[in-house]
């Protein structure tokens, strides 16, 4: 897996003060898109050791949040093994902090992907142009959805994160 940038302190992508991982890689190719130059999954920084302790020592500070995958997609096939055992680790070490997933993809296709065991909200489908809002929270265009990931798995019905947004 390669990234872009981990963000420190970020307050866009997700509930609290999380840190933000821009994956590289990314085959949706959306018009308007606001990171192309995530698409390559040759580009950015291999993901090293010292990059994941950097997230880790961010995930320590008891007023982070948790945090969030972007990109780039995590789910690029580049990207999701890392992004899964990266998720689970998380997970295992820090259970109050929440995970955050951004992709082009629908929850309907990828709710048997075992990285959904360890998302807590996933803002998914892909950024429409036509439907691009500004004044959205935690989502770009008004196809997207930010989904409560557990309870939609648990209800079998699309439960959204902060519905009044």
């Amino acid at each position: 897996m390669r990234y872009h940038n981990i963000t420190h302190d970020d307050m866009k992508n997700g509930d609290g003060l999380r840190v933000v991982l821009w994956v590289a890689g990314c085959s949706h190719n959306c018009p308007g898109c606001q990171n192309p130059v995530t698409w390559d999954p040759n580009g950015g920084l291999p993901f090293d050791e010292a990059a994941r302790e950097e997230i880790f020592d961010q995930l320590s500070k008891n007023y982070i949040s948790g945090i969030t995958f972007s990109g780039g997609d995590p789910l690029h096939v580049m990207n999701i093994q890392e992004v899964r055992s990266l998720a689970a680790q998380i997970k295992e070490e820090y259970p109050s902090k929440t995970v955050w997933v951004y992709t082009g993809e629908t929850f309907e296709n990828i709710k048997d992907d075992p990285l959904m065991k360890y998302t807590d909200v996933l803002v998914d489908g892909p950024y429409m142009q036509e439907l691009g809002d500004n004044t959205l929270r935690w989502k770009g265009s008004k196809n997207q959805r930010v989904i409560d990931v557990q309870e939609t798995l648990q209800t079998g019905s699309i439960v959204l994160h902060c519905p009044e947004y």
